[in-house]
């Protein structure tokens, strides 16, 4: 709920909004919105026509909900990744590298794919770089599948039923059914394997890292040549790596509660700004 200046401020009354949309589990109606910030349904009518044109909001293909455009996304990713808690995340990072001996890796969701927002080499010569940034797929990497499968399930069902599953080894999970068994043991155990399902002879495995709050944010993993790391070993550092997980969880600030995956959808009638600027 947007406070009192937020209110009153009009730059602070669109930021109310944004955060709002950007913090909640699944794209919100216009009814949402207005419940979320306090404002009248007009007011934030108004608003969301702005921000969609910037680029900052962008709607579902039918048309009544909204999420997080481009633009805020890029914002978004920006800031974790050169934010003032960079220098602490990273420091973490170093510290795992040096207790596992091999490269770790800290990574979001981001659509349909994962994003590394900090990645740690080992001191080894043979190893595979990735900068931060860098994009890998969600059904072949051990962060992708287990971020996916820690999802709300109306989210997960949409990216999943929306999601290509090209084959990238021999040992890459390609058909729904696989995939939907892998995601289900991934959210019992919170613990995601890749086992050279992306990259023939690399083997990773990945827990997440929740807020203090428990809001599920990121995944931190280690990565290996399989010669030099079996998936076995890998999995032995599953309790170094909570430990890591736990660490850097507590570097995310607070951010606003999403709904609840359980609650009851709204049902107004109300919909999201078209963009001939008429409600829909």
């Amino acid at each position: 709920m947007a406070t009192k200046r937020d209110r009153t401020s009009p730059l602070l009354r669109a930021f109310a909004l944004l955060e709002r949309i950007a913090a909640a589990a699944e794209p919100v109606t216009l009814h949402d919105a207005s419940t979320g910030v306090g404002l009248p349904k007009p007011t934030v009518y108004r608003m969301l026509a702005m921000l969609e044109e910037a680029g900052l909001v962008a709607r579902e293909p039918e048309g009544r909900r909204i999420g997080p455009g481009p633009r805020l996304t890029r914002l978004a990713l920006d800031t974790l990744r050169n934010g003032t808690a960079r220098g602490p995340r990273r420091a973490i990072l170093q510290q795992l590298v040096a207790a596992v001996g091999e490269t770790c890796n800290l990574t979001i969701l981001e659509g349909g794919e994962v994003v590394y927002l900090d990645r740690v080499e080992s001191a080894w010569p043979l190893r595979v770089t990735l900068q931060p940034g860098s994009r890998v797929p969600l059904h072949c990497s051990a962060s992708g599948k287990l971020l996916l499968a820690l999802l709300p399930p109306p989210r997960r069902k949409r990216i999943v039923d929306a999601l290509p599953l090209p084959r990238f080894t021999d040992h890459t999970i390609v058909d729904s059914p696989r995939l939907a068994a892998e995601l289900a043991r991934v959210r019992r155990e919170r613990i995601a394997t890749d086992n050279e399902e992306y990259l023939a002879g690399l083997v990773c495995v990945a827990v997440p890292v929740a807020t203090p709050q428990g809001r599920v944010v990121a995944s931190v993993a280690v990565q290996a040549p399989v010669a030099r790391m079996p998936l076995a070993a890998a999995l032995s550092h599953v309790p170094v790596l909570r430990r890591a997980a736990a660490a850097l969880g507590a570097t995310f600030a607070q951010a606003p509660a999403a709904p609840s995956s359980t609650s009851r959808r709204p049902t107004a009638r109300t919909r999201a700004p078209a963009r001939n600027g008429r409600a829909r």
